[in-house]
């Protein structure tokens, strides 16, 4: 780091997610199985081994990698986008970058399939080890469209499949297709002729929207072709077709079957609703049984969700040769019967855990991230240490903010920071959805008095540094700061080292953090941050 700005240390970070639902019991497990900001999950079994990754879209680092034994515990054990240099998302916003990676294995390489979105288009990436590092992108110019898939046939060849807009004129909006592209797993190239195998969805006739991630797999020596179809809000569902050729001609599964996973047939005013389901992928265990891992997300109230999409794990039933992840008119089950694997030892991932950061460690644990680039941060003498630079939150470049998801509606974010500050220098905790929409708690000097400040930005025409809530002289540093996440409403508070708490804001509109104000694809995170330049409006 540069030694000319102010440098605020954080001495930890802790995390605790709260939530009022039952444990799962012994044999049961709780859905989501990744909670939080961990939409658009591809998986892939490797022997008795299990590895899935998500989307990150302008957030690094990015593609998380996971591995598990059992499908319910989840380790990250890597990141497949982790040094510059691979892709650059610099002056996007936070809902660009990279979409729906689809990771898929063939003889001793993992391959990784991806769109990065105004960045470049479609690549793929490969490793030996999924734990990394994996290889430089290798840019498939000659795939358009966005969510690539890989699918090896096991009698032979290789094969890419991904939406595009379908041929000649869209005949309305999110009017898309599904295609098929050969690919050559040595030189990492499609080859041969593009073929349009799905055009429109399941029935074309009611102009179906947005089939997208599509996956192709195969049993009994047919050929399977899934898909996300309606969009990603509480329109979203997965629908399957199949066929006697990779090629096709791939026909839909009757209306009884198709959409095999929606929510959006059930009374929106449910108690704890699960929404917005799709995006799936499956994978066959060693029993036979099939499992396929999701999308969806759980709203706190009406449509208002800020931690984002999250991953989602159900069983897979099979009649008539047609899969059904659930049901029509069927709830996603929050907490179900678990597969029937050997437990895998994983940190929590999922409903009540506490996770403290007390970075002693020589670089950030692997679900830490950053907006767009690496900037302003360094770790050392048992501190995350931020600079206070001109780059802010709200400012679309890449400030001194460091980030964990949040992964409950209700949560606690505790931190000890020790920082001197000029005044319009601020530092503490922020939580983010994207640049223009986010809350934060600093720490700062105002009129030559130290001060504690909540600020909230709820759209791009407030300040850049958003509009203060609250502010409360303090006569002296280090503090604690705290935020409580209650759903749609957040508690900002702050004590001396030894002190009680003390309220700053309380019962704050977080609505502004939700995907519904916000937009986008991408979930809340929360985490310190450090920023110099003008205050913001009152």
């Amino acid at each position: 780091m540069s030694s000319a700005a102010n440098v605020a240390r954080f001495d930890w970070v802790e995390y605790q997610g709260i939530e009022k639902t039952a444990a799962p019991a012994a044999g049961q497990y709780a859905n989501p199985i990744l909670a939080g900001f961990y939409p658009d999950p591809s998986i892939v079994k490797v022997g008795a081994d299990f590895y899935l990754v998500n989307s990150t879209f302008s957030l690094v680092p990015g593609i998380p990698v996971w591995h598990s034994r059992d499908l319910v515990h989840w380790r990250q054990i890597g990141n497949a986008i982790d040094r510059p240099g691979q892709l650059n998302f610099g002056g996007l916003g936070m809902s660009k970058g990279v979409f729906a990676p689809a990771i898929s294995h063939h003889k001793d390489r993992f391959y990784i399939v991806n769109t990065c979105v105004d960045c470049g288009g479609n690549f793929v990436i490969t490793a030996r080890d999924p734990k990394g590092p994996w290889s430089d992108p290798v840019w498939l110019k000659d795939v358009g469209g966005i969510d690539p898939s890989l699918f090896f046939d096991p009698d032979g060849g290789a094969w890419l499949v991904n939406n595009d807009v379908p041929k000649g004129t869209p005949r309305y909006d999110g009017h898309r297709a599904i295609w098929l592209h050969r690919f050559d797993p040595e030189t990492l190239r499609t080859t041969g002729e593009a073929k349009m195998i799905v055009d429109g969805g399941v029935d074309p006739a009611a102009k179906p929207i947005w089939i997208e991630g599509p996956h192709l797999f195969k049993k009994d020596g047919v050929y399977y072709l899934m898909a996300a179809e309606g969009g990603t809000s509480d329109r979203h569902s997965e629908v399957i077709f199949r066929a006697d050729r990779v090629d096709g001609p791939y026909v839909p599964a009757p209306a009884g079957v198709n959409p095999i996973l929606t929510q959006r047939d059930l009374d929106p005013a449910r108690p704890q609703p699960v929404t917005s389901s799709g995006h799936a992928d499956l994978v066959q265990l060693d029993d036979g049984n099939w499992w396929a891992v999701f999308l969806a997300t759980r709203p706190y109230e009406g449509g208002f969700y800020n931690t984002g999409r999250e991953t989602f794990l159900l069983p897979v039933s099979w009649a008539n040769g047609w899969p059904t992840i659930l049901p029509h008119g069927t709830a996603v089950p929050q907490v179900a019967k678990a597969p029937a694997l050997p437990a895998f030892a994983a940190p929590p991932t999922t409903g009540s855990f506490v996770a403290r950061d007390d970075f002693t460690a020589p670089k950030l644990a692997p679900y830490w991230m950053v907006m767009r680039s690496p900037a302003g941060y360094s770790l050392g003498g048992g501190a995350l240490q931020l600079q206070a630079r001109p780059e802010r939150i709200g400012d679309g470049k890449s400030p001194s903010f460091v980030a964990r998801r949040q992964q409950n509606a209700e949560a606690i974010v505790t931190t000890a920071v020790n920082f001197a500050p000029a005044d319009g220098e601020e530092a503490g905790l922020a939580a983010v959805q994207n640049d223009n929409f986010f809350l934060a708690v600093g720490l700062t000097r105002e009129g030559g008095k130290l001060a504690v400040r909540v600020s909230r930005r709820a759209g791009g025409s407030d300040p850049i540094t958003g509009v203060t809530v609250a502010s409360k002289t303090i006569s002296s540093g280090p503090i604690r700061l705290r935020v409580h996440a209650r759903g749609g409403r957040y508690d900002f508070d702050y004590a001396t080292a030894s002190g009680p708490w003390q309220p700053v804001a309380h019962d704050v509109d977080a609505t502004n953090l939700s995907t519904a104000t916000a937009g986008g694809f991408v979930g809340t995170l929360i985490g310190p941050y450090a920023q110099s330049g003008t205050q913001a409006a009152r």
